[in-house]
């Protein structure tokens, strides 16, 4: 899990304007800091296979969400996913 005090910092760095909190780009960024934080989480915890599995769930809808943006606003997928240091 992240603090929420981190993910309003992520919330407010990918949102299209002042009240958004549900864009694609806003979930994109929030699933990424989830997934980069449980990464950290099995390097110590090698055996937590439920933890893994919310994990690849995680990445999953991530990667959805990434082909629903690139479909339709190319320009803003190639901005999110060099913002976010995904990809190539």
């Amino acid at each position: 899990m992240i603090a929420t005090a981190d993910k309003d910092l992520v919330i407010k760095a990918n949102q299209r304007h002042a009240t958004d909190r549900g864009s694609t780009e806003v979930q994109i960024a929030v699933l990424t800091e989830r997934i980069n934080s449980l990464q950290d989480h099995f390097k110590t915890h090698a055996r937590d296979h439920a933890g893994r599995r919310g994990l690849l769930l995680m990445v999953s809808k991530r990667n959805r969400l990434l082909r629903y943006i690139a479909e339709t606003n190319r320009e803003g997928y190639s901005a999110l996913i060099k913002k976010l240091g995904l990809r190539k």
